[in-house]
């Protein structure tokens, strides 16, 4: 997938990368990310050497038919890990485990600590499961990542991709050894992942929102769907009101036409008179 995918994409967008030389020749590590886009996952590991496993919803693995089965290749083979996010706890759990077994291996793991893509470019906190506890439990090194106008590539609502060039900061190492055998302390976990996203912040230049990117995004969709309710509702009532308007216009010439034709009768009557 480096040859297929990873040099045609450096060939096409020529992403810059600063801080390669923070990431360790061999031995696990962990490369916690900014998300922008959907493409972060190939630009990532397109211009590192070695693999990068990053996890991804198990339904892009289990999709019936050519396409379902096409789908799960391609993310297998760009290094993804399918995650059962209908367990008790979610996907958290899921990650977890998934992320000390790639790390084992001495492999290098890659998570995105918002959860999910943040919706307006800027930078949200840190859920603080995955990620610290990942790190507390293994020992491994937390390098952070800046990927930077990945979200100019293809934005939503975009079929054609906009060739640009994105960039990469890789931050140097983080060690949170002295906080080993403590990945069950949730103020513990809240400090990791909290260093780690001001880390994040210093290297990307994104402002800062003190929230969870899925709440605001259940925000922005609450409120597309208020708006849209209003446009609906205001259709509706300008709707009434013409068909008001008509149903008066109607009346109003019917009266009139009425009122015409008495005048015209008394009119012929007048005429008919001796």
């Amino acid at each position: 997938m480096k040859v297929t995918i990873g040099g045609p994409l450096k060939l096409a967008f020529r992403p810059w990368v600063e801080g390669l030389e923070n990431v360790p020749a061999e031995g696990a590590a962990i490369l916690a990310s900014n998300h922008l886009s959907f493409s972060d996952s190939f630009f990532l590991p397109a211009v590192l050497d070695r693999k990068v496993t990053f996890i991804a919803k198990a339904e892009y693995f289990t999709t019936p038919g050519v396409k379902g089965r096409m789908t799960a290749a391609f993310f297998k083979g760009v290094g993804q890990l399918p995650v059962d996010r209908s367990g008790a706890r979610g996907a958290g759990e899921a990650a977890i485990k998934s992320g000390i077994e790639v790390l084992e291996r001495g492999e290098l793991f890659g998570i995105y600590p918002e959860g999910t893509r943040s919706p307006d470019g800027r930078l949200y906190r840190g859920k603080p499961g995955g990620l610290a506890r990942v790190a507390l439990a293994t020992g491994a090194p937390v390098l952070p990542v800046a990927m930077i106008d990945t979200e100019k590539i293809q934005p939503p609502g975009k079929v054609m991709p906009k060739l640009m060039r994105p960039g990469i900061r890789i931050g140097k190492p983080l060690d949170f050894s002295r906080y080993q055998g403590m990945e069950h302390d949730r103020f513990v976990l809240r400090a990791v992942t909290d260093e780690v996203m001001y880390e994040i912040m210093k290297l990307s230049g994104q402002e800062y929102v003190d929230m969870y990117a899925t709440a605001m995004k259940r925000q922005l969709s609450e409120a597309a769907k208020a708006e849209k309710e209003a446009e609906k509702a205001a259709k509706a009532a300008l709707a009434r009101a013409e068909k008001e308007q008509a149903e008066k216009e109607k009346a109003r010439k019917a009266q009139a036409e009425k009122e015409r034709a008495e005048k015209e009768q008394k009119t012929e009557q007048r005429r008919s008179e001796p």
